[in-house]
């Protein structure tokens, strides 16, 4: 039985998008490799012992956080219930406490520099709308002609990371790039950003990432930008100007408001303007 064929089926059966069924490949063959070259064991024989000595290994020799670790445990428990049909006991393999650290987000005059100095039109037009309306990497690549609604002024996203659908605002001055990019590049009217060797199929994620790297290094600046630095730094922008959580959820198309509510720690202001309640009284 070819598991790993399977295990993946599973994955499609189960509906989840393309990028989670990516990131659930991505341990499983060491799983896989480890049980049939080190235990010598088929996946059915296999006991929860051998999982914690599989993942003390996997994490000695890769020396993989303990955020990654979590995910290679998911994985394993995936293919345990999913493959082999078999229960999953949480207290046998507990999840892993880690440290949680806020992301950098740039200033807004730090993100006027860097889409106003970006030379090529096309990269210029992704950050800008990314930034503009607050959408994910894969979100601004899987843009259609017909989703940006001119009239309405608002984008319609109808391949969000919940699967669910929603509007974002559309800006004017994003619009205004957008439209210089549009006439310039040929004037898609399938995927707004297609891959340039294939027009059929949206342009990859990883090339606006590298080209945002590079731009990066062209300014002088430390490397600390990525994508989601600039999804981040619409919604701690929008809580900086004074928009409620409760719209920024919506804008961004989270699910819980927790996800919402880090905009609150990473807007600047939101903690210095407290006064301690100690200052309040006077002292003693």
């Amino acid at each position: 039985m070819d598991f790993f064929k399977r295990y993946k089926k599973m994955i499609s059966l189960r509906g989840l998008t393309d990028h989670t069924m990516k990131s659930y490949c991505t341990y499983i063959t060491a799983y896989l490799d480890f049980i049939s070259n080190t235990l010598h064991k088929y996946p059915s024989q296999v006991t929860y012992s051998d999982i914690r000595q599989f993942l003390d290994v996997l994490q000695a020799e890769r020396e993989l956080s303990d955020r990654t670790m979590n995910a290679v445990i998911s994985q394993i428990r995936f293919f345990t219930i999913y493959v082999l049909h078999k229960p999953w006991d949480p207290t046998q393999v507990p999840l892993r406490k880690f440290d949680t650290y806020l992301p950098f987000v740039p200033s807004q005059q730090e993100v006027k520099t860097f889409i106003s100095t970006i030379p090529d039109i096309k990269q210029k037009a992704m950050v800008a709308v990314m930034y503009s309306s607050g959408l994910r990497i894969g979100e601004v690549c899987r843009l259609r002609y017909e989703d940006i609604q001119r009239k309405n002024m608002r984008i319609h996203i109808t391949h969000s990371k919940n699967r669910s659908d929603r509007y974002a605002v559309l800006s004017k001055y994003a619009l205004d790039i957008l439209t210089q990019y549009w006439f310039a590049c040929g004037r898609p009217t399938g995927w707004l950003f297609p891959k340039q060797t294939d027009p059929s199929r949206p342009i990859d994620t990883f090339f606006l990432s590298r080209h945002i790297t590079a731009h990066e290094k062209e300014l002088g600046w430390p490397r600390r930008l990525t994508c989601h630095s600039f999804r981040h730094a619409f919604g701690t922008h929008l809580y900086e100007n004074g928009v409620d959580l409760m719209t920024i959820k919506t804008l961004m198309g989270h699910k819980s408001l927790s996800s919402t509510a880090i905009y609150v720690h990473l807007a600047v202001g939101s903690a210095s303007s407290a006064v301690s309640p100690f200052d309040k009284m006077g002292g003693a």
